[in-house]
């Protein structure tokens, strides 16, 4: 039997569930917008991405924070001429609330510019224009991959360990490759190496047998090479065609070998990279990833994979910590820079520009993986050089 006094309680409480169940209910689906690259060169990479981050999604129950997700997608082509336009269609017409994107440097400068012009959140899943993190960083701008600069100068750390003294790079003439490159020779020269030439062509040509007859002339100690997607398939597997894997060591960013082994083949057997992510992390958290993405995609995830569901990690920890209320913005965005992020590549934070602070691994070839042979940098922090936030 009730009393009155419980029965008021009671009733308050049914009151207050019944009233916290409505303004759940009430939040609208949180509009993610994808911005990536759905043909053209990266487009597997964009796939790993978005497939990634619906993984993270869908590990919560299809909600982040409460809220249920509704996606927009647009192709960006990689093509830095459509970017404002693209970015513009996910901002304007579909009005999201974030957007997530993209893999190519000149597209994704384009949208930064775009979303501090809106203020629309946005969550950079890849691109590592180092510009993003520095004169352009900005409240409101995360990522959740790097900063070019970073695997660059991992891999001159290596390339200097190793004891070479003259070096060539090789690259596409664009903010990624060259940006690379800058991190590359500020190791390798503060580790007594000499570059002594960098070779570029245009963006995406493939054409790279003029420049691989001048590196043969040149005779190096080691080659730096920065190129991703089907362009880095067909420089690795030329690069063995010309017989200068057997004579010139061939290094790079470990985009060279990343998400590419199957197409390489035998030619990428035995390449040297360095990257914030590797095949042989034998962490709980890391296993646990690869079997699920392998469950549900039918295929190994890579680092493309892991950058997208840290996007959502990213997202998923500030909407949990405004409880799925968006219009708390800052105190969002507060949560999102200071969460440690349990990433499979290992734990990492982010820095006061937004760019994470994290491990570069050395990674051999070896068979269809990026194996892990040991760590180039410890906890690498970007420069952030020009961020005034």
């Amino acid at each position: 039997m009730h009393t009155p006094f419980l029965r008021t309680a009671l009733g308050l409480a049914a009151t207050l569930l019944a009233s916290s169940t409505v303004l759940a209910q009430a939040q609208p689906p949180l509009k993610v917008g994808l911005m990536l690259p759905a043909t053209g060169t990266f487009a597997a990479l964009g796939t790993a991405i978005e497939n990634g981050f619906k993984q993270y999604v869908d590990e919560q129950g299809g909600k982040l924070g409460g809220r249920s997700i509704q996606y927009f997608k647009v192709d960006d082509e990689s093509d830095p001429s459509k970017a404002t336009d693209n970015v513009n269609k996910l901002i304007k017409r579909d009005a999201v609330d974030v957007i997530v994107g993209t893999v190519h440097s000149g597209v994704a400068l384009a949208m930064a510019r775009a979303v501090k012009e809106s203020n629309t959140l946005l969550i950079v899943p890849n691109a590592g224009a180092d510009a993003i993190t520095g004169p352009l960083c900005a409240p409101n701008i995360l990522r959740s991959s790097f900063s070019n600069w970073q695997p660059g100068f991992a891999t001159g750390v290596v390339a200097a360990q190793k004891g070479y003294k003259r070096a060539m790079t090789i690259t596409w003439n664009y903010a990624a490759g060259n940006e690379t490159v800058k991190g590359f020779t500020e190791a390798f020269e503060k580790g007594g190496g000499k570059v002594t030439k960098d070779l570029t062509l245009p963006f995406p040509n493939v054409e790279f047998q003029a420049l691989l007859t001048e590196i043969a002339a040149q005779k190096p100690d080691v080659v730096f090479a920065f190129f991703a997607g089907g362009g880095a398939v067909k420089f690795v597997k030329d690069y063995d065609a010309a017989g200068l894997k057997k004579t010139v060591p061939l290094m790079g960013s470990g985009f060279l070998t990343d998400g590419t082994l199957e197409a390489q083949g035998a030619s990428a057997q035995g390449l040297l990279t360095s990257l914030h992510y590797a095949d042989g992390i034998e962490t709980p958290r890391n296993t646990a990833f690869r079997n699920k993405y392998a469950v549900a995609y039918k295929m190994q995830p890579d680092v493309y994979a892991v950058q997208g569901y840290d996007a959502a990690q990213l997202l998923g920890a500030g909407l949990n910590a405004v409880k799925g209320d968006f219009t708390k913005r800052d105190a969002m965005v507060a949560a999102m820079r200071k969460t440690p992020v349990d990433s499979p590549r290992g734990k990492y934070t982010l820095s006061a520009a937004h760019n994470p602070v994290q491990d570069f691994y050395i990674r051999e070839v070896k068979g269809r993986e990026n194996a892990m042979t040991g760590v180039a940098v410890k906890v690498l922090p970007d420069p952030a050089r020009g961020c005034k936030m």
